[in-house]
This record gives C-alpha cells, sequence and structure tokens, in this order.
C-alpha cells in the first residue's frame, strides 16, 4: 500500500491514478552504491544525477527527474516535507540554482522503502512538486537487528576505495510502542580522471593557441599533477531515531529524529611552481573543503474518531549547515607590500620575501545554514453519498518558516584578491533572510461508478515575499477489468525562488580566467539587465493505461507534459568591463594577471518558458522455474525532451539566454534512459544483473586555451560567449552484476561490479577542454566518470 500521491486509505501502487513505483531497501542494497541518490539512479530511469558537480557544489549530492532541474522535485519524510541543503550550485547546467534535499544526509539503513510518484503534485504537496516526488518511508519495527558491512573501489582507475558499515534495530516501547534506531558510517577516498594539463606540455600546443601561463621552469612536474576532474573525498557518520505508542485507545504519539554529519574535500584546478615557487616549488592544487551538520526532528500526534475524522498534528524543525574552507592555497595579494594588518596571520606557515608578513595556506570562505521549521494538521473521513458512492475527503492547514543565512569569510579570504579558486563571502553579500509560509488544502477522491475513481485537489498557499498561488488537480482512473485501466491527470503548479536563489552570490578564480554569481536583487546585476525574481508556474498533463495480459506480468504505460513559465535559469554570462565593474561592486576584486575579456558574470533569472515531454513504460514478471528457482524481470524506459518556447529580454531588449545557456537545460540530459534488470534465486544463491543503457546528450562547450580558431564574424573562438562546440555524448550500455549466498538463515555474503566492462563517456576534443583538465562532458547527466567499481557485503540479520 502505498500513500504517495493520494489521501485515500489502504491504496494499493497499481491501483493509482498517478503512476506510482515502490523501490524496496533490497533493490537500493542490490546496487552496492554507498549512496542513496546514486543507488536511485541506478535503479530508476526517469532519475539522474549530474556526472561532475563544480567548485563547492560538488559536496553535495542532488537529483533530477524527467530532465527537469533538482528543485523541482519534492522529498518527503514518511509523508512530511523534508529540508533542503544550504550549499547551492553555481555550475553551469540542469543543477544550476539548486539547493535540493540532499538525499545522502539520511542513513540508508533507516529506510523501509522508496515511494516515487511521476507527476506534479503542488495541490497535495505545496511548492517544488513539479518534477515528482520521492517519499522516504523509515523503518518502525520493534524487534530485529540487521548489520550490514561493504567495502568496494573503482577497480580500473584504482582508487575511490569505500568503506561502509550500516546497521539498525528496533526494540519495544512497552506492549504496544516501538523505537528503532538506525545508524550509517561511510568513507570514500577520491577518485580521479587522470588528464595532462595543457600548461605542462607546451611545445605540443596547436599553432596560434594561448600558452602565455605555461610552465617553463627546469623542476620536474608530473604530466598528471592535474586531479580537478575528481569525485571528492568524503566521509559521514549518520544517525535516525523513530519512535511511536499509543497513548491512549484513539490518540498515537510518534517521531522521528535524524542527524548527519559529513567530511567532504575536493580538488581545485593545479597552480603552476611559477605561481609561489618559495612555498610550492612543484606548484599546487587547492582543496575544497565541507563540514556539514545536517538534522531534523518530528513529533506527532495521530488520532481516529474526531468527529468521525482521523487526524494527525505533525511539528518539524530542520536545518542544513555547511561551512567551506579551501586548504594548500594561497592569497598572492597577501605578499605585496600594499597587504592589510586584517590579512597577517602570524601563525601561519610560510614567511613573504617582501616585508609584509606571513601567507596563509587554509582560508574560511564562508558558511551557509537553511531551516524550515513546518507544522501540520490533517484531517481524513470516509463517507457515503446518495446512490452509495463512497468518498473520501481530506483536508488541512500547514504553517512553515524558511530561513537562510550567509556568514562571511575571514577577511584574508576576500582581501586583495582572494585565495585562488573560490573568493571568499565579503561582510557586504552575507546576511539572514527568512520568510512564512501559510497554507490550506482540500481533496476529495470518490468512485461515481464502481470502476471509475476521480480525486479532486485544490490547494492555497501564501508566500510572505512571493504572493499568493492557487493550484489544483483532477485524477481519474477507470478500470475496465482487472486486465486493463486507464488513467489520467491535469494539474498547475508552483515553485517559488528559494532563499539561495534570491541572495546567494560567490566569485571563483580559475588559473586564468575570473567568474562570479551575482544576487538577483543586487545593484550589481539589475545594471547587467536583471530583473526582480518571479515564481516559477507550471501545468502538468500526463495519462497512460495499465495492463495486466496474464496473470503477473504488469504493463504501465504513461506520457506526460510538463510546461514550466517564467523557469528560473542562469542567465547569458556577461564580460569584459562590464563584467569586472560588477564583481567589483560585490566586493570582489578580480587580479590584474586576467585580463577583462577572461571575465566573467551571470546571475539567476526567469529567463525562459519551457515544454518538457516523454514517456515512461514499466513492465514486470516473475517466472516460476520450480526446482530452478524464480526469475523476477523488469524492464523501464524514459523517453524526455525539453524544448524552449519563449525567451525573456532584460531592460534594453536582449535575450536572457544564449544558445549554450539553452542547451545546458535542454539537451544535457539523456533523450533514453532504459533498466533491464533480471534477479534469479535459487536455492541459496541470488544473482542479479543490470543493463542500463543512457541515451545521447547534446551540449555547446566553450572553446577553452587550445582553441586557434575563429567564430562565424571573426573574432577568436577562444573563451567565446558567442559561438561554441557542439558535441554530442553517444549512447552507452552499462552493465552490473551481483553474486550472493545465504550461509545461514543469518549471514548473506554478495560481491558485485558495477559497470563491469568500464564504460566511459565519450572524450571531448582538447580545444574544449580547459588546461586540458576536463576530458568529459561533466555538466552532462547520465553516464559515470570513474568506469567500473567492484564491491563486497557482508549482511548479518536477527
Amino acid at each position: 500500500m502505498i500513500v504517495t500521491g493520494t489521501r485515500a486509505p489502504n491504496r494499493h501502487a497499481r491501483q493509482s491514478s498517478s503512476p506510482v513505483t515502490v523501490v524496496t531497501a533490497a533493490t537500493l542494497a542490490r546496487t552496492g552504491l554507498p549512496n542513496l541518490a546514486e543507488a536511485l539512479a541506478r535503479t530508476y530511469p526517469s532519475i539522474n544525477i549530474q556526472a561532475m558537480g563544480q567548485n563547492a557544489d560538488a559536496l553535495t549530492s542532488s537529483i533530477r527527474m524527467r530532465g527537469l532541474n533538482p528543485n523541482h522535485v519534492l522529498v518527503l519524510v514518511d509523508g512530511i516535507r523534508r529540508h533542503t541543503t544550504a550549499n547551492i550550485s553555481t555550475g553551469a547546467g540542469v543543477n544550476f540554482g539548486s539547493t535540493p534535499t540532499d538525499l545522502n544526509m539520511i542513513p540508508a539503513a533507516a529506510i523501509d522503502h522508496i515511494e516515487v510518484l511521476e507527476d506534479g503534485a503542488a495541490a497535495l504537496y505545496g511548492s517544488d512538486a513539479i518534477a515528482g516526488v520521492v517519499n522516504i518511508i523509515t523503518k518502525k519495527k520493534p524487534s530485529g537487528l540487521h548489520v550490514s558491512a561493504t567495502t568496494g573501489a573503482n577497480a580500473y582507475l584504482g582508487d575511490g576505495w569505500t568503506a561502509q558499515v550500516d546497521a539498525d534495530g528496533g526494540i519495544r516501547l512497552g506492549d504496544d510502542g516501538y523505537l528503532h534506531l538506525s545508524g550509517q558510517y561511510m568513507h570514500r577516498d577520491d577518485s580521479v580522471i587522470k588528464a595532462i594539463d595543457h600548461r605542462l606540455i607546451e611545445d605540443q600546443a596547436p599553432a596560434g593557441a594561448y600558452t602565455g601561463s605555461a610552465y617553463t621552469g627546469s623542476l620536474p612536474v608530473p604530466l598528471y599533477s592535474n586531479q580537478v576532474t575528481n569525485v571528492p573525498e568524503e566521509t559521514r557518520e549518520s544517525l535516525a531515531l523513530s519512535f511511536g505508542k499509543p497513548l491512549t485507545d484513539k490518540v498515537e504519539g510518534y517521531g522521528l529524529i535524524t542527524y548527519a554529519h559529513r567530511h567532504s574535500q575536493a580538488f581545485e584546478q593545479y597552480r603552476l611552481p611559477t605561481v609561489l615557487p618559495s612555498a610550492y616549488p612543484a606548484g599546487f592544487e587547492p582543496l575544497d573543503v565541507g563540514e556539514e551538520n545536517d538534522y531534523a526532528a518530528t513529533l506527532g500526534l495521530k488520532g481516529t474518531n474526531l468527529f468521525g475524522f482521523d487526524w494527525n498534528l505533525s511539528t518539524t524543525y530542520g536545518a542544513d549547515q555547511v561551512n567551506l574552507s579551501t586548504t594548500n592555497n594561497v592569497n598572492l595579494g597577501m605578499l605585496k607590500s600594499t597587504c592589510v594588518p586584517a590579512s597577517v596571520d602570524p601563525t601561519s606557515l610560510y614567511a613573504s620575501g617582501d616585508g609584509c608578513g606571513y601567507v596563509k595556506d587554509k582560508f574560511f570562505l564562508k558558511g551557509f545554514t537553511a531551516a524550515q521549521w513546518d507544522n501540520k494538521l490533517d484531517f481524513r473521513r470516509g463517507f457515503t453519498l446518495p446512490f452509495h458512492i463512497p468518498l473520501n475527503l481530506a483536508f488541512g492547514a500547514e504553517h512553515r518558516l524558511e530561513t537562510y543565512e550567509l556568514t562571511p569569510g575571514e577577511p584574508s579570504s576576500y582581501q586583495l584578491g582572494g585565495p585562488q579558486a573560490i573568493v571568499g563571502l565579503t561582510p557586504t553579500n552575507a546576511g539572514s533572510w527568512s520568510r512564512d509560509i501559510w497554507a490550506g488544502y482540500l481533496d476529495t477522491d470518490f468512485k461515481i461508478m464502481p470502476h471509475w475513481d476521480i480525486d479532486l485537489a485544490g490547494r492555497f498557499e501564501h508566500y510572505t515575499d512571493s504572493g499568493n498561488t492557487e493550484n489544483g488537480k483532477v485524477s481519474t482512473r477507470y478500470d475496465f477489468s482487472k486486465r486493463i485501466a486507464i488513467r489520467g491527470t491535469v494539474s498547475n503548479g508552483f515553485r517559488a525562488p528559494t532563499l539561495a536563489e534570491q541572495h546567494y552570490s560567490s566569485a571563483a578564480l580559475s588559473p586564468t580566467v575570473a567568474g562570479g554569481l551575482l544576487p538577483a536583487n543586487s545593484a550589481a546585476a539589475q545594471e547587467l539587465g536583471a530583473t526582480p525574481l518571479k515564481p516559477e508556474r507550471s501545468w502538468n498533463l500526463s495519462g497512460g493505461f495499465v495492463l495486466e495480459p496474464v496473470d503477473g506480468f504488469h504493463v504501465e504505460v504513461d506520457a506526460y507534459q510538463i510546461a514550466i513559465r517564467d523557469r528560473l535559469v542562469s542567465s547569458s554570462s556577461y564580460s569584459g568591463p562590464a563584467a569586472v565593474a560588477a564583481l567589483a561592486s560585490l566586493g570582489f576584486t578580480v587580479p590584474s594577471t586576467i585580463p577583462a575579456q577572461n571575465v566573467t558574470a551571470n546571475y539567476i533569472t526567469n529567463g525562459a518558458s519551457t515544454r518538457t515531454q516523454g514517456v515512461d513504460i514499466k513492465a514486470d514478471y516473475t517466472l516460476h522455474l520450480q526446482q530452478y528457482g524464480n526469475l523476477a524481470l523488469s524492464a523501464a524506459l524514459d523517453l524526455n525532451r525539453t524544448r524552449v518556447g519563449h525567451i525573456a529580454t532584460n531592460a534594453t531588449g536582449t535575450p536572457l539566454l544564449n544558445a549554450q545557456a539553452i542547451s545546458q537545460f535542454t539537451t544535457e540530459y539523456p533523450r533514453s534512459k532504459l533498466i533491464l534488470n533480471a534477479l534469479w534465486t535459487i536455492g541459496d544463491f541470488d544473482i542479479n544483473i543490470r543493463q542500463s543503457r543512457y541515451g545521447q546528450t547534446k551540449s555547446l562547450l566553450t572553446y577553452q586555451d587550445w582553441a586557434t580558431g575563429t567564430c562565424a564574424d571573426g573574432s577568436s573562438q577562444q573563451y567565446s560567449t558567442k559561438c561554441w562546440y557542439e558535441f554530442k555524448g553517444a549512447p552507452r550500455w552499462l552493465t552490473d552484476l551481483q553474486v550472493g549466498y545465504r550461509v545461514t538463515p543469518h549471514w548473506h555474503v554478495a560481491i558485485g561490479g558495477n559497470n563491469i566492462f568500464n564504460i566511459r563517456p565519450r572524450e571531448i576534443p582538447q580545444s574544449t577542454r580547459y588546461n586540458g583538465t576536463n576530458i568529459y562532458d561533466t555538466f552532462a547527466a547520465g553516464i559515470p566518470m570513474t568506469g567500473g567499481y567492484y564491491y563486497g557485503r557482508v549482511d548479518a540479520t536477527f
């Protein structure tokens, strides 16, 4: 039975008016992957993750559903809205501007199953439920103990070693209550895609390519010194405690508490030995370091027969706090005689040669905190209308307080140009913001005929910063027989700009380029044409059929269309003196060594209206082979395409998006994804094989330092914001295999491999690799960069 996408009791997934899929904990475990987001993307075709995060957003996990932004996926835990991460994604692509719920901060051991609703559900759950809903149902057993230990590594790269321990168990509270405790420890080493830095092979540069920063010293430097294309190192500890107990014969108390801590670090671009030979004679690679604490607590009361209604009252507080630092780094401005006293630290390691004091190698850059306090009261009751028509009536109210806080970095992280890679947040751009959201809803589900179900829902929400919204949904399903049914839904949705989208700013420095994200409501952004952010509004339309041609053979086919107006995306990049001036107005000083044409600035904007269309097909059947065991077969396919219907213009009439910006959220997502799975159980053995096909992606890539051509207008291709290289990521088949054996009723062992044939994405040309390092299209979603991953797992159940 499901609780997602409906407020009617005792509804099964195959009876739903909207497509709902149940993903069990066992299915996720058979992927062998340490992170929940990766495991879900491996088993569910309409969910994908980006190949690699950029800068600080590499430290946070996010999922995309149906090709849309991670902000368009609403995550619930036991039906209650989960808070989001504080860390905003500032890299190009579909993820830009997102602050999604980080699934990896929920211990996998606490999960009983996941219900995925593939439909818009703003009328049921409010803002963000445009692409769909992921509802994580936690374990609530009052007994039992399960412990699992897993270790693995990227076999072909020889890195990414992972160690993970999961455990959960329950005890009774009296005769009728429960307490279930779950925990996870996970450590994963970083994985590096080796690539030769262009600057270290100057003699091989194409004629006319930019080599002004090439290293020409005599010290030997390894060609693979640049490790920027990487999956970060991560250590995570998490806990969950769920509990419940009847207080009277009609009232039950319940709760859920979660906590997670994560330490992670990722490489930035390599700096040559010429940058600071006295401290780094072999060059250096700055590290982004994140320290994150994530926690939530829910307390609730639910009961029956309050004037005939079932009721549920809950309060939930959740927050995510991230501190971002950089190590193995330097602020070159501190070496100058003009450096300011606030930048001097007598406890640092390296002495300056020009009488200015000392050079630090570690900087606190900024802190983020996102918090949410959610209070809900729900009622539900069944009625019988005239002509014996059953009706389920549900209504309720909700209040949510959201806050977002930005803490400035230490002075030396933003003064005099700041350290390499990421510049700290200035006090001018720090601050704290909040808003209140008030909501009420009404939902009716009734059968006007024995085989015809209709669900009508409406919701009103008031945002203190974005105004009012009214959302509705009409769903229907008609069962012609037990073999065939049709279903469809029409709904509208709403997504208010997050507080992070409205107020966040950042700046980043690479060896030869610089860029910054401006707050949309800032004067600097408005000088470049920005306007105040508006809410996104959507229309969802879906329809399909459910078949059972023979007993046990299930087929579901659903077509969908998601139209989004005023979609929040990245503006085109502005370059040159205007970008330098915009960054300077926010306190970010661009080093004089970087030419103005290599400096860019952008902002978040309501830049386009899009239409996403697709088809989801799912089928499953179990063959009972008697003495040869059982063979469970399943297939799932997602076909997906996004098109732009309208592009907004700025105050000067210039389109806010260029062709590259459009491609980042229309074609960098696989056009199709197919998953074929077979689970064979025979005796004490279980063998699972999964075959996945990721469809084509297409990107417009920026020409980088080795580009030598010219655009159609005669301008240089290098770092151009007018012409780009069209790159097509070829489809790929990936094969996963796991073999398990039940040693005793209590012990189970398994060995397996993901992508056992080490399939990688297609490599991009040298002219589009910044410094030669990113050899793949890292903004595209789908095929992992790291190749084959092999693992072993031991499970003990008592």
